[in-house]
C-alpha cells in the first residue's frame, strides 16, 4: 500500500540525463500533493483541480471511518474541486503540512506516500477545530510535464478535536 523501497533515485549517478528527468518527475509528482493542499487552504479552485486527473478518485473514508463518518467515494476532478470547496468556502479555515514524501515513479505512472497533517477551524469559531494526522496514498498519470493525481486515498493515524463538526457523519 505505502512506499516502502530502501532508496529514492532509480537513476544510475552516472547517467546524468535520467537522473535529471527523475528528479524532475519527483519535483512534479510532489507537487501535485502540494497543489491539492494549498489549493484548499488558499480556496483556489483552479489551483486545487489542476492536482487531479479528470477521472480522478478520492477516498476519505478510511479517514472518516476513525470517527465514525461514512462519506462517499468521490469521482472526477470537478466533483472533488466543487464538494470540497464547496463544504469548506466561507466555513472552514484549513492548513496542510506535507511531510515524508516516498515516490516510486514506473514510465508514466507513479505512486506518492506521504504524510500530511490537515488543520481544519470552523471560520465562525477557531475554537471548533480538527487536526489531522494523516497518511496519504496517491497513483499518479503524467500529463505532459507535469503530473495529476488519479487515486487519493486517505487515512487517519490520530485527530484531535471534533471532525464531525467539521466534516459531519
Amino acid at each position: 500500500m505505502y512506499v516502502t523501497a530502501e532508496r529514492a533515485l532509480s537513476a544510475l549517478p552516472n547517467d546524468a540525463n535520467a537522473l535529471v528527468r527523475e528528479l524532475r518527475d519527483r519535483a512534479e509528482i510532489l507537487d501535485a500533493l502540494y497543489r491539492f493542499g494549498l489549493g484548499q487552504d488558499l480556496k483556489d479552485k483552479a489551483l486545487f483541480a489542476s492536482a487531479f486527473a479528470a477521472e480522478a478518485e478520492l477516498d476519505f473514508r478510511p479517514a472518516a471511518a476513525k470517527w465514525g463518518g461514512r462519506p462517499p467515494v468521490m469521482s472526477g476532478r470537478d466533483t472533488i474541486a466543487d464538494t470540497i470547496l464547496t463544504m469548506f468556502t466561507g466555513r472552514v479555515d484549513t492548513t496542510h503540512q506535507v511531510t515524508n514524501p516516498r515516490i516510486t515513479i514506473d514510465g508514466d505512472t507513479a505512486r506518492l506516500t506521504a504524510l500530511v497533517e490537515a488543520q481544519h477551524l470552523l471560520a465562525a469559531d477557531h475554537a471548533v477545530f480538527a487536526l489531522l494526522k494523516n497518511p496519504y496514498d496517491a497513483d499518479l498519470v503524467r500529463d505532459g510535464e507535469r503530473w495529476l493525481i488519479r487515486r487519493l486515498r486517505i487515512d487517519n493515524a490520530w485527530y484531535t478535536g471534533d471532525p464531525t463538526a467539521i466534516f459531519g457523519v
